[in-house]
């Protein structure tokens, strides 16, 4: 479950990629990835649009659910936005319950970072206290965390702001390309010890295709604001 940096973009969207679109190329072929992240999603509006129990309905003993928001939940939208101390870890406790009640296993992902270099090349932070919400909401409820946060940040650093360029839409820095999108989802399998399926060989390739991301013909519409 995420948002647009995670989701599913259709054929008509190339070069835009979603890192959960990925994952599939660094895991076996018996197993199955469900990408259900949506575009314009927060924590609040995908549990408001009742997202959330609908696919909690399906969740069976042994799944693992994969929980990545933060980018909406930023928005000034209140139809989106969440405290990151109050409200934001409030919503993410009910897909944690709701994963736990299953007997699936939730697994917090901290929002990948955007492209944001100052004029001098020197990388910063995005998402304010986001990250380090959902990072204290994992300590205290000892639920695993892939702090994908992090990891970006790291990678996205020592790419440094010109060969990044590659990675992202330009157009906004937030939004991943194919090759982003391959890359992120690298981190998130390699960080995953959880994740079932995990393919070492893919994730040692340092050059994976594009060609490898499968594309639906239509990509799921945003939340209802």
């Amino acid at each position: 479950m995420g948002d647009s940096t995670a989701l599913s973009y259709a054929v008509t969207e190339v070069p835009r990629a979603g890192w959960g679109q990925a994952l599939p190329v660094f895991l076996n072929h018996n197993t199955l990835v469900v990408n259900e992240a949506v575009s314009a999603s927060s924590s609040k509006s995908f549990s408001a649009a009742g997202r959330l129990n609908r696919i909690l309905a399906v969740l069976r003993p042994r799944d693992v659910l994969l929980i990545s928001f933060g980018h909406g939940d930023q928005s000034e939208n209140p139809s989106r936005h969440t405290d990151p101390w109050t409200t934001f870890p409030d919503y993410l406790q009910l897909y944690i319950d709701g994963a736990r009640a299953t007997q699936a296993l939730p697994v917090l992902v901290t929002p990948v970072e955007r492209r944001r270099f100052t004029n001098d090349g020197v990388p910063y932070l995005s998402h304010g206290e986001y990250a380090d919400a959902m990072r204290a909401l994992a300590a205290a409820t000892r639920t695993p965390l892939i702090d994908l946060s992090a990891l970006s940040f790291a990678l996205w650093s020592s790419l440094g702001p010109e060969v990044t360029k590659d990675y992202f839409l330009t157009a906004d820095d937030t939004h991943l390309q194919a090759r982003g999108a391959i890359e992120v989802a690298r981190l998130v399998v390699s960080a995953g010890w959880m994740l079932p399926g995990r393919d070492r060989r893919a994730l040692r390739e340092p050059d994976i295709s594009a060609d490898l991301l499968v594309r639906p013909a239509t990509r799921p519409g945003p939340d209802p604001l």
